[in-house]
């Protein structure tokens, strides 16, 4: 059995007959890049930034997915209008580039990608040549592109965003529930109803008796109602309360470290989907035809690649599940993607009342983690129904993908999921057209030296990962234009042991470091009978069908990693490294357990770990075997020679931080 609104959509993939387009762009800066420096044989680059207008029919087949779309205004030409703000880094001489568009799937409006590959400390407005890092990107001639996707990021200066369409039923709002669940760090005595500081819903009607707070002391604790006189629609302002339906205050205030959720009925939910709509219809125009506004002629961009890491990530998952990669003529979109540490979920990213900032595991029962979480076809042993990641796409649209996690990812979430049958007791090759890279012993993000501790037990982990996805993405692009295959998957299997369940994990009894009592699980959620084919939550809080299995990477005696992409920190390691933290068990942050000087510190310490002088016999011996490992990597196409030098000298700096102060 297929899921229903997937036969819809592929039926109407016939009678398609009008097309959306990007009607016009606005250009509202054009500047050099870093002075003007050239990069390579790209040359100088430059930026451009702005607003793209859209216009999309809502009976175009393709479109069909977008929820709500057909409820939305439209103009004279009975079209739905919408636009998105823009940023465009390019060769000034476009020619001069390598022909590839790389997207950036900005995280909650912000700009990654550079972080990423050029190494550079993040930024929101990248110009200078010290936001464009090391320049990596652009010394291969990539063509950068930011598009807005997410309607309610915080109104922060340079955060982007798509502008979208309310929709309306016979002229009358469109109402449902929305659902808002936080945490505090201290005694509060209001919070905004939105996640973070993302725009956040208005209650409808402060006295529905629908409304309703309730307060648990863990994510699958029991709910406890809160009397409805003991808490108001309101905010705190000097020793008072004011009204206002964005924030929900209780009397006495919320307490620390507990678990509030407002249930509540709201109005008016924007067209959410159109994001992706917007990500997709540009890219497609670059990729097909032109845009003379950009200064991109057409047959200047060949092929189209697309990066996202966590919420972009997930985004990108959902993006393929809903047969966005297919434009309005049929034609594959992304030629490539890296999905990163998007781990097995999706997310509120084409649904009504739809809330794209939600983390699935940090912010407990919001949509994401649906069957199905692979790109080749399971059955669900629950249901019987059959899909996949690919169920809405068109197989000549399928684009090349790689999907790369860090260890934290198999901690916060079922990310095996990906890679076993749905009961997590068997292995499931990835499709042909994908690839799966664990980067072993990594944190979400990787942290830095001197080493930071935010909540957790242990100080960060700071297992550079980044220049594997350097390396990966040139190969990717390889990939797909036909140049060569790409180094294969590097992932821990249930047939090898290498992934387990935790009661099967076997960490050593390191002092001071205890495995995580508790972990995010996922669980089966029913959201209502119109969620799956109208997008429609009308279950809230969803109610729990049973939890999917959880399974983690095993390790070795040091406590690090076994299977995976493992870098020389690893292989050749000063420390444990770890992908959770204690006493932190939703936190991004991993661990890192350096080891013990010498055989007389760890005795005194009662540390099992071997000492850092009982494994090599000086600094000369760990940067020989350091390079021994980092040059296999480069054979096997997971790093770059290129990066070699500078991966060496952080070699020699880990060194003498652990050693020598």
């Amino acid at each position: 059995m297929i899921v229903f609104r997937h036969v819809i959509f592929l039926l109407l993939l016939h009678v398609s007959c009008v097309t959306a387009e990007v009607v016009r762009v606005e250009v509202e800066a054009r500047e050099n890049v870093a002075g003007g420096i050239s990069y390579g044989l790209a040359g100088a680059y430059e930026k451009l930034t702005g607003k793209i207008y859209y216009e999309i029919d809502p009976e175009n087949s393709v479109n069909k997915n977008i929820i709500d779309l057909g409820f939305a205004p439209v103009n004279e030409r009975n079209l739905v209008e919408f636009s998105a703000d823009f940023y465009i880094l390019k060769p000034v001489r476009i020619e001069a580039g390598n022909g590839a568009l790389f997207l950036d799937v900005m995280n909650r409006g912000r700009k990654r990608i550079l972080y990423y590959f050029n190494g550079s400390e993040t930024s929101n407005n990248p110009q200078t040549a010290l936001d464009m890092g090391d320049g990596f990107l652009l010394r291969h001639g990539y063509t950068i592109l930011y598009v807005g996707w997410q309607f309610d990021v915080p109104d922060r200066e340079h955060l982007m965003r798509v502008y979208t369409q309310i929709p309306s039923q016979n002229g009358e709002p469109i109402q449902g529930l929305v659902r808002s669940d936080f945490t505090v760090d201290q005694l509060t005595l209001d919070h905004s109803l939105g996640d973070r500081e993302h725009a956040p819903y208005s209650v409808a009607n402060p006295d529905d008796i629908r409304n309703m707070l309730t307060v648990r002391d863990r994510a699958a604790g029991e709910r406890i109602l809160i009397p409805r006189d003991e808490w108001h629609f309101a905010r705190s302002e000097d020793g008072r309360l004011v009204s206002d339906k964005t924030r929900v205050s209780l009397i006495g205030g919320f307490e620390p470290n507990r678990i509030y959720e407002v249930v509540f009925v709201s109005e008016n939910p924007p067209v959410a989907g159109l994001g992706l709509a917007a990500m997709r219809d540009v890219v497609s125009q670059l990729k097909y035809d032109s845009l003379e506004e950009l200064g991109i002629p057409a047959e200047a961009i060949n092929r189209a690649l697309a990066f996202g890491d966590s919420q972009a990530g997930r985004y990108l998952r959902t993006y393929l599940y809903d047969g966005f990669n297919q434009d309005e003529f049929s034609r594959k979109v992304f030629d490539g993607m890296i999905i990163h540490t998007g781990s097995n979920a999706r997310g509120g990213f084409n649904h009504r009342f739809a809330q794209p900032s939600r983390a699935v595991d940090a912010n407990y029962f919001h949509p994401g983690d649906q069957f199905p979480f692979s790109d080749v076809v399971q059955t669900d042993p629950l249901t019987g129904i059959e899909d996949s990641l690919f169920g809405s796409v068109s197989e000549r649209t399928i684009p090349k993908i790689f999907y790369t996690n860090s260890s934290t990812e198999y901690w916060r979430l079922p990310t095996a999921l990906i890679h076993t049958n749905v009961s997590g007791t068997e292995d499931v090759d990835p499709a042909e057209s994908s690839r799966i890279y664990l980067f072993s012993g990594t944190q979400h993000v990787p942290g830095k030296l001197p080493e930071t501790r935010l909540s957790g037990q242990q100080i960060g982990n700071p297992n550079d990962y980044k220049w594997f996805l350097r390396s990966l993405l040139l190969k990717l692009d390889d990939w797909v234009q036909n140049l060569g295959l790409p180094p294969k998957s590097q992932y821990p299997l249930v047939s090898e042991q290498t992934l387990v369940s935790l009661e099967a994990f076997q960490f050593p009894d390191i002092p001071r470091s205890a495995v995580p009592l508790e972990v995010s699980r996922a669980y089966r959620l029913d959201y209502g009978a119109e969620f799956e084919s109208l997008g429609i939550i009308a279950q809230e809080p969803p109610k729990s069908m049973g939890i999917f299995p959880f399974l983690v990477p095993q390790v070795n005696q040091d406590g690090n990693e076994l299977a995976g992409l493992r870098s020389p920190f690893l292989s050749v390691p000063l420390a444990t490294y770890t992908g959770w933290n204690p006493y932190s068990p939703n936190s991004s942050q991993g661990s890192l357990v350096p080891f013990s000087r010498t055989h007389e510190e760890r005795r005194i310490d009662g540390d099992p770990r071997l000492s850092i002088a009982e494994r090599y016999s000086g600094r000369e011996e760990y940067l020989g075997l350091f390079a021994i490992e980092a040059i296999d990597l480069v054979k096997d196409g997971y790093l770059l020679n290129d990066d070699l030098p500078v991966i060496l000298e952080q070699a020699g700096t880990y060194w003498d931080h652990f050693v020598d102060e």
